[in-house]
């Protein structure tokens, strides 16, 4: 059971209840509606990470997955291991991340750049000059911040989902595009 309540949306204030019923009837999304004012924009800001980004969605995904196994976040890596395959990711690359396997045969050496950026993102804060000079040879300087972004997001998603012991929902895939985020 999760530590803080799921909002219903018969309850909510307009805002949020347009925002919540917008959305795909996830408990993360209901825990998050508890910030009511921030809530309809956050669902944007979503949106827009999962949508609207010059950043190919691949890569964004892959990130995504970096980001959740190095929080031991399950609820995370439930909802985006099918979100990363509807993208490119092959069973073998979501495997690859699962087991912490960043340098595995199945990703390119772009892909590597992008998972050794967000490990030193998440761990560190400060990723190497190193990684940070590779990472910048590979992508435009929008696409580093649009995955510094993503980066961001999906920590701030990990630790509401484990600070609140969100219980996990069904994944929904693809599904989400059509929703917030």
């Amino acid at each position: 059971m999760s530590r803080l309540p799921c909002v219903n949306p018969a309850d909510a204030p307009a805002p949020v209840r347009e925002a919540l019923q917008a959305a795909l009837p996830l408990n993360f999304f209901r825990v998050m509606a508890n910030a009511e004012t921030a809530f309809p924009d956050w669902m944007r800001w979503g949106g827009t990470l999962l949508k609207d980004l010059a950043l190919d969605p691949l890569l964004r995904e892959i990130a995504i997955l970096r980001v959740a196994r190095l929080s031991d976040v399950r609820y995370e890596w439930v909802q985006h291991a099918p979100i990363a395959r509807s993208v490119g990711a092959t069973d073998e690359m979501v495997h690859a991340l699962g087991r912490d396997e960043i340098e595995a045969d199945c990703f390119s050496p772009d892909q590597r750049i992008v998972l050794q950026f967000t490990t030193e993102v998440v761990r560190d804060v400060r990723p190497s000059d190193e990684t940070a000079t590779a990472l910048t040879g590979l992508l435009s300087p929008r696409e580093v911040v649009e995955l510094l972004m993503v980066i961001g997001q999906y920590m701030m998603i990990a630790r509401v989902a484990a600070a609140t012991d969100l219980e996990i929902d069904k994944p929904m895939g693809a599904g989400v595009y059509g929703a917030g985020g």
